[in-house]
C-alpha cells in the first residue's frame, strides 16, 4: 500500500484568506504549511491601513469568520484596529502563528513541470520548495498613487491612506483629500472637527447612504451571543442569509434596487439643504454603480464652516498647495491621497512562472482571469483564495474564503492518497465561466455606466456576478473534467503554454459594456 504523502503548502499572504487557507487546511489535517506575509503583522488591508476614521462598511456580526464567531464587538459597524487586532487573535488562539513569516515578501514564484514542485523566492533570497502554492493576496495591497504634476514639490506633508503615520499633524492645519470613495469620505469626516480647514477634491461625487456607523453594539447583545453559541450562529447564519438580499439587489433590477435608489437620493436631500452644493454633491450615474458609500456623518462635515468641496480637476501641486483647472490656488499643509489600490494587480508584481515558463502578465495580458475565482490555466497546483471575480460587492468575503478553501483541500486530499501530481484547470473550462461571467453580469447595477474601480483596463468587471448559492454549487467539489490531471509522469496536459494565453481571452463581443456612455 502506498505512503499516504505530505504536501508541502505555501500561502502568500496573512489577511482574511491567507488565514481562513490556514485554518481550513490545518483543520482538513494538513499542516505543513508556511505562510509568506511581506507586512509586520496580520490582517491584510486591516494592517496597511490605520488612517483616522477607518471603519468596515460590513456589519461586525457578518464581518468574521465562521469558526471564530466574536461576540465582543464594540460597534455594529467595527474599526480598523478593532479587525486587525481581530485577525491577530484569530491567528493566536488557533496555532497559525506556528507557520507565519511576516516581514517576508514573496518575489517570484516557478513552477517545475519536470518534479511537479514551485520555487518560491522571498525578498530576504532564500527560495522554498512547496507542492501547493495558494496565492491569497487579496486586492487592497498595493496603494494607487496618482500622477499628479509638481506632487513630489510639496513642502508639507503628503501621505497616502494606506501608510498612514500616526505622527502627522492634523489639528489646526489646512488639509486637502484627494479621493471620493469610502476612504476619502470616512477621512474627511474625520478630520473636519479638528482641522483649520478640509478641502475635499471630488470630481466625480459619490452616492452615500446614511448610516449610524458610530454605533456602539450594546452590551446586552455582546452577553447573549457570548453566552449563548447557538444564538450566535443563528445570528451569523441569519446575517449571510440577509446578504443574499443584497445580492439580489446588485444582481437583479427590481424593486429592492429601486428603494435602496431612492434612500440614496433621499439621504442627500435630506441632509444636504444647500442646492448648489446638493448639486455639486449628485452623481451622474445610478446608486450602487460604484462601490456603495455609507456614512453617518459626512454631509455634515462638508457642510460645516471649515470644508469645501472642490469639482475643479487638479492642473498641479506646487510647494505649497494644490491649482485646480479654474485657475484657484489652494493652500494647504497637509495632502492626504485616498486614492485607493491598483486592485486588479493580485498576485502581481512578484514574478509567476507556470508551466513552460509562462509568466502571469503573459496569461494575463487582456486583463486577471480565472476559473471560479481559484485556478488558471497554465499554472498547476496553484490556487487562487480571493483571486478574480471575487465578490467584494455582494458576498461575505470570509464565507467566500472558506469555502474556496474547502474546494483546495479536495485537491490536497487527491495528492496526498497518491491519485494525482499535478492538477491544472483547463482553457475551455476557464473560457466557459469568464462567458458565464459576462452573460451574468449584463443586468447588474455596476454595468448601469458609471466608471468604477470594479472595471479592469480591458472593460471587464471583476466582481462575482452570482448569488451565494451558485457559488456554493459550483464550489462545493471539483469537476474533474474541468482539469489536466497528471500522475507519475503520465499527463493529459499537452496544451502548448503560449496557446494558453489566447485561449483563456475572451472575446470583445463577451465582455459587458460599460453602458451607454461607454464608461
Amino acid at each position: 500500500m502506498t505512503r499516504p504523502r505530505d504536501p508541502r503548502v505555501v500561502i502568500i499572504g496573512a489577511g482574511v484568506a491567507g488565514i481562513a487557507t490556514a485554518y481550513t487546511l490545518q483543520q482538513a489535517g494538513f499542516t505543513n504549511i508556511t505562510i509568506l506575509e511581506k507586512g509586520s503583522d496580520v490582517g491584510g488591508v486591516w494592517h496597511w491601513n490605520r488612517y483616522p476614521g477607518l471603519t468596515c462598511d460590513v456589519p461586525s456580526q457578518i464581518y468574521q469568520f465562521s469558526f471564530a464567531p466574536n461576540p465582543n464587538w464594540s460597534r455594529i459597524w467595527a474599526t480598523g484596529d478593532e479587525i486587525q487586532q481581530y485577525h491577530r487573535d484569530v491567528v493566536e488562539r488557533f496555532g497559525l502563528d506556528k507557520y507565519l513569516r511576516l516581514n517576508t515578501e514573496v518575489t517570484a514564484a516557478r513552477y517545475d513541470t519536470h518534479a511537479a514542485q514551485w520555487h518560491v523566492t522571498t525578498d530576504d533570497g532564500r527560495t522554498q520548495v512547496a507542492d501547493f502554492v495558494v496565492c491569497a493576496t487579496g486586492v487592497l495591497h498595493q496603494p494607487a498613487v496618482p500622477d499628479i504634476p509638481g506632487l513630489q514639490t510639496f513642502s508639507g506633508t503628503t501621505v497616502h491612506t494606506a501608510s498612514w503615520d500616526d505622527a502627522i499633524v492634523t489639528a489646526d492645519q489646512r488639509i486637502a483629500v484627494i479621493g471620493t470613495g469610502s476612504t476619502g469620505v470616512q477621512i474627511v469626516s474625520a478630520l473636519q472637527p479638528t482641522a483649520k480647514r478640509v478641502s475635499h477634491f471630488a470630481r466625480s461625487p459619490q452616492w452615500i447612504l446614511w448610516a449610524p456607523m458610530r454605533t456602539p453594539q450594546p452590551a446586552v447583545v455582546a452577553q447573549l451571543l457570548g453566552r449563548y453559541p447557538r444564538l450566535h450562529d443563528a445570528t451569523y447564519r441569519g446575517l449571510l442569509w440577509a446578504s443574499g438580499i443584497l445580492a439580489d439587489i446588485v444582481t437583479t433590477p427590481s424593486w429592492r434596487r429601486r428603494a435602496v435608489q431612492r434612500y440614496a437620493r433621499l439621504s442627500l436631500r435630506a441632509q444636504v439643504r444647500d442646492r448648489d452644493l446638493r448639486k455639486s454633491l449628485t452623481p451622474d450615474y445610478q446608486p450602487l454603480c460604484k462601490r456603495q458609500v455609507l456614512s453617518g456623518t459626512y454631509y455634515r462635515a462638508i457642510t460645516a464652516d471649515n470644508a469645501d468641496l472642490v469639482t475643479d480637476g487638479i492642473t498641479e501641486v506646487t510647494s505649497t498647495g494644490i491649482r485646480t483647472t479654474s485657475g484657484v490656488h489652494h493652500d494647504v499643509d497637509v495632502i492626504v491621497l485616498a486614492t485607493g489600490f491598483h486592485a486588479h494587480n493580485y498576485m502581481r508584481p512578484m514574478n509567476i512562472e507556470g508551466r513552460d515558463g509562462i509568466s502571469l502578465d503573459e496569461a494575463w495580458e487582456r486583463g486577471p482571469r480565472a476559473y471560479q475565482m481559484t485556478a488558471i490555466p497554465g499554472y498547476p497546483n496553484l490556487f487562487t483564495v480571493l483571486g478574480p471575480n471575487s465578490p467584494t460587492g455582494s458576498i461575505s468575503l470570509q464565507y467566500t474564503a472558506e469555502l474556496t478553501a474547502r474546494y483546495i483541500v479536495h485537491w490536497l486530499q487527491r495528492f496526498r492518497d497518491n491519485i494525482i501530481d499535478a492538477v491544472e484547470v483547463t482553457a475551455d473550462a476557464t473560457n466557459r465561466f469568464n462567458r458565464q461571467v459576462a452573460d451574468a453580469m449584463g443586468p447588474t447595477v455596476w454595468n448601469t455606466g458609471c466608471d468604477s474601480w470594479y472595471f479592469t483596463d480591458n472593460n471587464t468587471i471583476d466582481l462575482w456576478p452570482f448569488d451565494r448559492a451558485t457559488m456554493s454549487r459550483m464550489l462545493e467539489s471539483p469537476n474533474e473534467d474541468d482539469f489536466h490531471l497528471t500522475k507519475g509522469g503520465s499527463t493529459a496536459v499537452r496544451t502548448n503554454a503560449r496557446r494558453v494565453v489566447s485561449d483563456v481571452t475572451v472575446d470583445q463581443g463577451d465582455r459587458p459594456s460599460r453602458g451607454v456612455n461607454g464608461r
